[in-house]
């Protein structure tokens, strides 16, 4: 979870990722924000975000990218 946050720190250091639950609702993440993340994930994490989970639910917190990336683990 701390390279998680690192990775979101990069993106945006202005947020507080551990208790900010409306990343995107709240446009703390933009469209192209969510894409670079999501390239980072699937490097860092060795995953891949298939496109039917890039959904705003998956990326309102950083709680919610978390458990997505342990489903995309286990599906490995």
């Amino acid at each position: 979870m701390e390279k998680l946050i690192e990775i979101l720190e990069g993106l945006n250091p202005e947020v507080d990722y551990k208790t900010c639950n409306d990343l995107v609702d709240g446009r703390h993440l933009d469209s192209l924000s969510i894409l670079s993340l999501i390239s980072e994930i699937e490097n860092e994490f060795d995953v891949v975000v298939p496109t039917v989970e890039i959904i705003p639910d998956n990326f309102n917190s950083a709680k919610k990218i978390w458990e997505l990336i342990e489903r995309l683990e286990e599906d490995n």
